[in-house]
């Protein structure tokens, strides 16, 4: 396989993590917060996906912004950035989530619930990683971030 365009997996690797970051924390508050309010299972899987998303782009904002981008070419940055893994990151984990049985009616005190969660968001990192890998080697994706902000 020609590498000379393509990114290292090291570099997929590390913008997956900090997508994951971001959508874990989405979809864990998503997760819990619907759990607790008693919502319905669709109710709380939309929740999930609209803060995995909030949490994602305000991560990478955040960095942005440090860069001395304004707020809205900030949010370019992230959207251009993060869309396309943290979409595949959702569909992913709230795919694992739904399909395990009780998972979503589990309840916050339970391993299942808990157990369930974390398989989702392990699965949907091993399936974005790639995707990432692609999207980087491209120019796409998170390589638009590497040009705001110094990664430590």
């Amino acid at each position: 396989m020609n590498e000379q365009h393509g990114a290292s997996w090291a570099t997929a690797i590390q913008a997956t993590l900090h997508c994951l970051t971001g959508c874990a924390i989405g979809e864990v508050l998503g997760m819990v917060l619907g759990t607790a309010f008693g919502l319905h299972n669709a109710a709380t899987v939309v929740l999930s996906i609209v803060l995995a998303f909030v949490f994602g782009y305000g991560l990478t904002m955040r960095g942005v912004l440090k860069s001395g981008l304004g707020a809205a070419a900030a949010f370019k940055v992230a959207l251009a950035a993060d869309t396309v893994s943290i979409a595949v990151m959702e569909l992913i984990d709230n795919t694992v989530v739904v399909a395990i049985p009780g998972a979503m009616n589990a309840g916050l005190a339970s391993f299942l619930f808990w157990l369930s969660l974390a398989i989702s968001l392990a699965i949907a990192f091993v399936v974005t990683v790639p995707v990432n890998k692609w999207m980087i080697g491209r120019g796409l994706g998170h390589a638009k971030v590497h040009a705001h902000h110094q990664h430590h």
